[in-house]
């Protein structure tokens, strides 16, 4: 059984106990949390597709850590002016660990 769910904006295709990074949620470590935004259901073949969301489902999860993802260097450069800017950013991730998907 497997469930796209949209998480932060995001859509993504969960199955039970699968581990995934989300965008930071403000939820503390070892809290759990549920999704009702579930846009499509699988149970053995039978799909159920929802208008916009399947009405009554959701995705339980645990959230496991917060962490930070690899640096990317951000490099801007304009030829024969002189001009150079480097940057840095690390975006702000959740791992969690999804639970059950109630359908």
């Amino acid at each position: 059984m497997y469930a796209i769910v949209e998480i932060a904006g995001q859509q993504f295709k969960v199955a039970k106990d699968q581990k995934l990074f989300v965008h930071r949620l403000k939820d503390n470590e070892g809290s759990s949390v549920s999704f009702g935004k579930v846009l499509l259901t699988d149970n053995d073949g039978k799909v159920i597709v929802g208008t916009p969301s399947v009405q009554g489902a959701s995705v339980d999860a645990k959230v496991i850590k917060h962490v930070k993802g690899d640096k990317i260097i951000v490099f801007k450069k304009k030829r024969r002016k002189g001009y150079q800017v480097q940057n840095g950013h690390r975006q702000c991730f959740t791992l969690i660990q999804v639970e059950s998907i109630n359908a």
